[in-house]
């Protein structure tokens, strides 16, 4: 098997405008608002290959703190990404925190209610 086993993820979103300002906070990096169909908006993610997502509103996808727990690199900057976290209206479920070899995540609800984490290789 070639590439990453997760290739796209879909957020779902309440209010995208505010959800994009999160997102491009933790991330930073922008998030745009792009036109799929018609009449039909997203915040695409940052990406350099087919490996990201987006948020989206409406649909039978929901916001949620128990489906799957999506990790985002933020590689680097971990306790600048959980340090914009609550002024962007997050909130920190779990601190900083190492997960053995596998580097350092923070867990945190979204500015629409999703549970999240944060991933970096270092502290």
């Amino acid at each position: 098997m070639e590439g990453h086993t997760l290739c796209w993820t879909d957020i779902p979103v309440i209010d995208l405008d505010r959800a994009i300002a999160f997102y491009s906070a933790v991330l930073g990096a922008p998030v745009t608002k792009e036109e799929g169909e018609p009449g039909v908006e997203f915040g695409l993610l940052p990406h350099d290959d087919n490996t990201s997502g987006c948020l989206t509103l409406g649909g039978d996808n929901q916001p949620s703190l128990t489906g799957p727990l999506i990790y985002l690199s933020v590689d680097g900057r971990l306790n600048e990404a959980v340090a914009v976290v609550s002024a962007n209206g997050g909130i920190v479920q779990q601190a900083s925190h190492q997960i053995g070899a596998y580097g350092y995540r923070a867990v945190v609800i979204d500015s629409e209610g999703n549970r999240i984490a944060l991933h970096s290789a270092t502290a």
